[in-house]
């Protein structure tokens, strides 16, 4: 879209054949170019039509014809900025969609979702709300992004934090977020103050999602909001408002290219699915609470659904890139009926680092342009998504300060190492964790799935290939690869400061 053309870095260096003809353009050096209002018909007319003359020696429309006849050929990255639309579910479980292994739930949008793309199956977060939300939007840490814990009062986003909204907005995206937000409710904070054109949903970590109200401790606050100014919409089911609000914003301008973070609040407490569901669960014999956390998975499937049906009429469905993924695991709060999630044969749940707290469903599918109904397994994290969108949308981007890596390699084949060799660390109030290929320390455990758990040692150390469920500490075992860990954990905080 946007009447552009790319050609993408991941492609290019495969073309290395290009410059045994024309050596004087090293391929780097157009690696991320974009060039507007170029065409194959003109290239080629510039470039061939003055074979009699000095056009005949131009080194650089040559190269450019040759490369846009290749990646013609061979189906390859030319085309469009593509949209790009990334779905964000809250305090999901590890295992919680059908195609993830939940044989309980009905989900057909999004296993559709991922049989037109990649499922990922050792793909982490942050193990609260916040930070995950910060670490996916700044591609960074938690910590190194300023919010190590959830959202309130004056903490939230720092101003000053390059987001994945600005990259966009600066690469010519309309942008928009619609749905949760909890990175703070100071204006600067605000979305509209982060890089998003438009925005509408709740500031705060919750709503109920007919009255809108923020119901906590204190007395309740309405909580909805687009661009900053208060909107009421009583008895209006906030996910039906979300995918309204989403259709207007890219029926608005069809022809720009878009990036839309839609950050929906289930199935996080209230749990308040549609009826019909709760009905369906119910005659299923499905028991309490997991009943009704089932029922707001299955409307929550849904809603997605009639946004991608909506690309799919409007002829944008080949043209975007449609990222899912849970923010954390699923809750144990009071609120949240002590449960309802599932996190499969993964220990712990949302507020620990336990596999069950931070290892999330995630997927990504671009029709035509990435592998369909395939699955990878290699360790990724939140924070790869925004060099990952970088890399595939053709956007510059200096990723080396950042704590994410690009998947694109991944992405295109299913045997490329991780991007993360090096490791990578956690931290939540006291716990802390050091990961490092299979091995994996924590720090002061804690596991919010239950919390009745005494732990006698303040380390406690997991091989997660023989051990992915976490039920033996071998730190007496292997006390070097504690050091190690703890090694590594520690030149993190010094690198965080």
């Amino acid at each position: 879209m946007g009447g552009e053309l790319s050609c993408t870095h991941g492609w290019i260096e495969n073309c290395h054949f290009i410059n045994h003809f024309w050596p004087v353009f090293p391929l780097a050096d157009i690696a991320s170019t974009t060039i507007s209002e170029v065409t194959l018909e003109s290239a080629i007319s510039y470039t061939l039509g003055g074979m009699d003359d000095e056009l005949m020696y131009s080194n650089f429309a040559m190269k450019w014809t040759l490369i846009l006849l290749v990646l013609l050929v061979m189906g390859g990255e030319v085309q469009g900025n593509p949209n790009v639309i990334l779905i964000y579910s809250d305090d999901q479980g590890a295992v919680d969609l059908n195609c993830f292994g939940a044989r309980d739930l009905v989900t057909p949008n999004l296993d559709a979702l991922a049989g037109r793309g990649i499922r990922f199956t050792q793909f982490y977060a942050a193990p609260v709300c916040s930070p995950s939300r910060a670490s996916l939007l700044t591609g960074l840490t938690a910590q190194r992004a300023g919010v190590a814990g959830n959202a309130g009062g004056t903490a939230g986003l720092p101003n000053e934090k390059f987001t994945m909204a600005e990259m966009f907005k600066a690469a010519g995206y309309r942008t928009a977020q619609i749905g949760k937000w909890h990175l703070g409710m100071a204006p600067e904070m605000q979305p509209n103050a982060q890089g998003f054109d438009h925005s509408f949903g709740h500031l705060g970590g919750c709503i109920d999602s007919y009255s809108h109200f923020f119901y906590w401790s204190g007395p309740n606050r309405h909580d909805l909001q687009r661009n900053g100014n208060e909107v009421h919409y009583p008895g209006r089911f906030f996910p039906d408002l979300m995918v309204e609000e989403t259709v207007r914003f890219i029926k608005k301008r069809p022809e720009d290219p878009f990036f839309i973070y839609f950050a929906i609040n289930s199935p996080h407490y209230p749990y308040q699915g549609d009826p019909e569901w709760l009905e369906y669960y119910k005659k299923q014999g499905v028991p309490y609470p997991r009943d009704l956390y089932a029922a707001f998975i299955s409307t929550m499937d849904e809603k997605i659904g009639t946004v991608l049906d909506f690309l799919k009429a409007e002829g944008l469905a080949d043209s975007t890139i449609v990222i899912f993924q849970a923010d954390n695991g699923y809750s144990t709060e009071e609120r949240a009926h002590f449960g309802g999630g599932n996190s499969g044969s993964y220990r712990g749940a949302k507020a620990c680092l336990f596999e069950g707290g931070i290892r999330v469903p995630a997927i990504i599918s671009w029709p035509g342009k990435i592998p369909e109904g395939e699955v990878r397994s290699q360790f990724a994290v939140n924070t790869d998504w925004m060099p990952t969108l970088a890399a595939l949308c053709g956007i510059p981007l200096d990723a080396g300060s950042l704590d994410g890596k690009s998947l694109v390699s991944i992405i295109h084949n299913a045997n490329a190492e991780t991007a993360h060799a090096e490791g990578y660390c956690w931290a939540f109030k006291t716990m802390w964790v050091a990961r490092k290929e299979k091995w994996k320390v924590i720090g002061n455990p804690y596991d919010s799935g239950r919390p009745d758990a005494v732990f006698n040692e303040p380390l406690f150390l997991v091989d997660l290939e023989m051990d992915p469920g976490e039920t033996t500490n071998l730190a007496g075992k292997y006390p070097e690869k504690v050091k190690e860990l703890e090694t590594q954990y520690k030149k993190w905080v010094e690198d965080s400061e």
